[in-house]
């Protein structure tokens, strides 16, 4: 079995050392470029930890990257976002982009700022490294000219004000990611409604049984099936169908209890063992949450 190393690097300047970059002018942001990294050819896989925000902008890349089920070249622009503590895995073999920008943010730099407590609703943080947000020219210009803005400052000497400008830059840097993911999300619908059609078959899968000992699917499961984050997986159903994927899945519930309680005579105690919850109680409770009506109530109406 091939081994696997761990690298967990918990500074930016750490990771000027380990790139045996000069020391960044400040300890807690850094701006790189793909043309400064050395030539780098990893000899064994290896699992990378970072405890800050990194955004990464390729544009030129030896490789190709997945995106749901289908490959895209580099060549158009890709941007992929880490979140602190994010666990990636590099290949034996992989080498870096020959080309783009690599913005490392610790979360102390946004602290005291309300940039800080927006980071958390920007869910691309949280996707995985095979579902990047691939630009259309257009907008790989709009987000060079911000990492130009931000190499501009990284120049200048600190003052007063070098914080607010760096994360001024940042908020419109990360404005465009949301809205040109969500572009993405609309614009990529083949690619959304074949990942739906996949979410449906393993719902499908698992009421054809009537006996679920390890209980209620959940959206953890079902993203783990679909070799995605679950994070990733929610925010495109959410596009694509309006409600999420534990939403979807508490909807697929309430479908096969009604059929249940109007073609059965079972029990609504078996009806929820059936469906796979432990306790009858919590069955009723998300039934009449969502019904307005309790299961006994719904049957009666169709009797």
């Amino acid at each position: 079995m091939e081994t696997t190393s761990t690298v967990h690097i918990q500074s930016i300047t750490q990771l000027h050392q380990l790139l045996q970059l000069p020391k960044p002018t400040h300890p807690l942001v850094s701006l790189l470029q793909f043309e400064h990294f050395p030539a780098l050819l990893l000899e064994q896989r290896t699992r990378l930890i970072t405890d800050f925000y990194q955004v990464t902008l390729k544009t030129a890349c030896p490789c190709r990257i997945q995106y749901g089920q289908s490959l895209f070249d580099f060549d158009e622009g890709v941007i992929s976002c880490f979140g602190p503590k994010q666990v990636s895995v590099l290949e034996k073999g992989f080498v870096f982009a020959r080309a783009g920008w690599q913005l490392c943010i610790h979360p102390d730099f946004l602290r005291h700022s309300p940039l800080g407590s927006k980071m958390k609703s920007y869910g691309y943080f949280d996707y995985a490294v095979n579902e990047a947000l691939i630009l259309s020219e257009e907008e790989q210009q709009v987000i060079k000219t911000i990492f130009l803005q931000l190499h501009k400052e990284s120049l200048r000497p600190l003052d007063q004000f070098s914080q607010d400008v760096w994360i001024a830059h940042i908020d419109l840097l990360l404005t465009y990611c949301n809205r040109y993911y969500n572009r993405q999300f609309i614009t990529r619908k083949v690619v959304a409604s074949d990942l739906l059609a996949k979410v449906q078959q393993v719902l499908d899968g698992y009421f054809a049984t009537n006996h679920h000992p390890a209980g209620l699917p959940t959206a953890q499961e079902l993203a783990d099936r679909l070799h995605l984050s679950p994070k990733y997986l929610s925010d495109c159903l959410k596009q694509l169908t309006g409600s999420t994927t534990q939403q979807l899945i508490h909807e697929r519930l309430i479908e096969q209890a009604k059929e249940h309680l109007v073609t059965t005579t079972l029990s609504v105690s078996e009806i929820a063992y059936a469906l796979g919850f432990e306790y009858s109680q919590s069955f009723s409770k998300l039934f009449k949450a969502k019904t307005k009506q309790t299961p006994l109530q719904f049957r009666a109406y169709y009797q």
